[in-house]
């Protein structure tokens, strides 16, 4: 749906291919949008510098919000927990999976759109080519859009916000056509659940980016 007012919107940024596209695609359609990037703790930082160069790149203003999960429970935040390699993607919930992460990430958003006036949210998750996580299924998004109407003054006087998932039923060779067509620098955005000089080329994230990448016929610009 094309925004003709140019409402402000929210985006989270993770500094991925999905999240990068969603960006895009807001700013596409016409949306004022502003970044909303999180430290979290997770293993590095290199995909905060991701989104921090691709909210720059798109020329939107962008808050980076330093939060604590001390009681981890995922391997992204706990450096004693191994990554896992090798495994059938989509069977079973991986140990990257961080406890309730897209509802805490949804909750600071809202927020911040009431906050500003925002009417939209847009987040980048996907429930085809994904890891399995509970909290980007189409199911839990409708949930979260009904609390959101509940749980805010604007929700209460009728002013609707919109948590928009563009990509959700996108296979990730979609994703990335599309964003190709709006020229989003992926050669900017970060996937690997490392943060070394190069992907490790096997975690659920790099394997789902070169499958997405291998089937739209499209080369990496990363690699």
């Amino acid at each position: 749906m094309r925004n003709k007012t140019g409402r402000r919107a929210i985006c989270l940024l993770s500094g991925g291919l999905d999240s990068a596209t969603t960006l895009y695609l807001a700013k596409k359609q016409g949306f004022k949008a502003r970044g909303l990037i999180f430290d979290y703790g997770q293993r590095h930082k290199k995909e905060i510098l991701s989104a921090r160069r691709i909210c720059r790149a798109a020329k939107i203003p962008y808050e980076i919000l330093k939060i604590r999960l001390p009681w981890k429970g995922s391997s992204l935040l706990d450096f004693g927990l191994a990554l896992p390699r090798e495994k059938k993607i989509g069977r079973g919930i991986p140990s990257t999976y961080v406890p309730a992460r897209n509802t805490i990430f949804l909750s600071f958003a809202l927020s911040y759109a009431e906050a500003i006036g925002a009417a939209d949210i847009f987040i980048g998750a996907n429930a085809l080519d994904y890891s399995g996580y509970p909290d980007c299924r189409p199911a839990y998004f409708r949930a979260f859009h009904a609390l959101a109407q509940l749980a805010t003054r604007r929700g209460i006087e009728h002013q609707k916000i919109r948590i928009r998932t563009p990509l959700v039923h996108l296979k990730k060779s979609e994703i990335i056509r599309l964003g190709m067509k709006l020229r989003v620098p992926y050669q900017m955005t970060w996937s690997c659940y490392e943060g070394k000089k190069n992907a490790c080329g096997a975690c659920d994230s790099c394997v789902l980016r070169a499958k997405g990448f291998s089937e739209a016929g499209v080369r990496d610009p990363l690699l």
